[in-house]
């Protein structure tokens, strides 16, 4: 968990000196913000200010919800409400990157403010999405495997100590205490499953969290900001749930629980004091902004899609529990629908 936190406070570093290089070096129209009556910097700043408190408390909201709730029987991991919110959740990930942060970098990696060559020439985000995918195909199993070894190694010693205990118990007889390994190694596997996809995810959407926070603090445009930040409480609760259900089934410690819930609902208000901070040398248009963003939207995309399909969407639906019930996958499906749908929706006005 550490070396995650490492990560994570490095990419916050490399985000804020990428965007403190962000200069206008091209003509008028592409280096300066939109031109308009919407444009009214000192209505804006307090709009900025209200979105920080209103995304922070509804994103600890979100990722919070599921842990302060297993309490509650029927939210509990292991039952079919539980499944179902989960696939909920899933779909606004999904949603998410295809909706949102996957055009978002189509429209920057395009932008006519960029020059001809290369950026018109190659798709760019289609690629970045692809390489982001395959990265996190190879950290996904990598560190899954290196977790499994661990455990193994550790659950190993573990039945040996217990079956000497049962000998020396016994007599020093033969006992047959081995056969509880298999489950042990079974359900040790899963969990560092749910460890690794918890931590994946995170870093995913707080790539995106960072870069939506960053645009929107250097934005000065009133006519846009005011439903984006309903828009965006929306998608952090959700996206938060999301979240939140695989920090549960991970079952961290308090402090990682706590350090991991931290992350994410000060992502994007950080962004946003950042843009603020940044708005005066910052020029959403200008073409050092336009590639710096749109790269890390379309890596961003590309992780969240493949973790929403094959990390939470495949694992569940093919999984025993839902293969066991043709009523419980048909509840989920409409789950995963109705969350992508909402989220979609939203893409209308972020």
């Amino acid at each position: 968990m550490g070396a995650v936190n490492r990560v994570l406070f490095s990419f916050l570093i490399l985000v804020s000196f990428l965007a403190s290089q962000v200069h206008s070096v091209v003509p008028e129209e592409c280096g300066s913000d939109q031109l308009g009556g919407c444009v009214n910097k000192s209505k804006a700043l307090p709009l900025k200010v209200i979105a920080i408190a209103a995304i922070l408390v509804t994103s600890m909201i979100g990722v919070s919800l599921p842990l302060v709730t297993r309490s509650v029987p029927a939210l509990s991991p292991d039952r079919s409400l539980f499944v179902i919110v989960k696939a909920f959740a899933s779909g606004i990930i999904l949603a998410t990157g295809f909706m949102h942060v996957l055009p978002d970098s189509f429209d920057m990696l395009s932008s006519q403010c960029l020059p001809d060559k290369p950026w018109h020439k190659f798709p760019f985000t289609g690629f970045v999405a692809m390489l982001s995918s395959i990265v996190t195909l190879m950290v996904d199993s990598v560190a899954t495997s290196l977790y499994s070894k661990k455990n193994v190694a550790v659950i190993e010693v573990d039945v040996e100590d217990r079956e000497m205990d049962v000998a020396v118990s016994t007599g020093g007889g033969h006992v047959h205490g081995h056969h509880h390994g298999p489950k042990d190694l079974g359900e040790a596997s899963k969990l560092m499953r749910y460890k690794v996809v918890a931590m994946v995810l995170e870093l995913g959407i707080i790539v995106h969290s960072v870069v939506i926070g960053l645009s929107m603090g250097a934005s000065n445009n009133v006519c846009t900001l005011k439903p984006l930040v309903a828009a965006l409480c929306f998608h952090q609760m959700f996206e938060g749930m999301g979240l939140g259900g695989c920090i549960l089934q991970a079952d961290y410690t308090f402090l990682k629980k706590t350090i991991m819930v931290f992350f994410f609902s000060v992502t994007t208000p950080f962004g946003i004091a950042l843009g603020i901070g940044l708005s005066k040398t910052y020029r959403e248009n200008s073409p050092s902004a336009l590639i710096t963003v749109g790269l890390l939207n379309a890596s961003s995309a590309g992780l969240l899609i493949y973790m929403a399909l094959v990390d939470l969407l495949s694992a569940d639906f093919m999984g025993p529990k839902l293969q066991g019930s043709l009523r419980l996958q048909m509840k989920s499906y409409v789950a995963v629908l109705l969350g992508a749908g909402l989220m979609s929706l939203m893409a209308k006005w972020a």
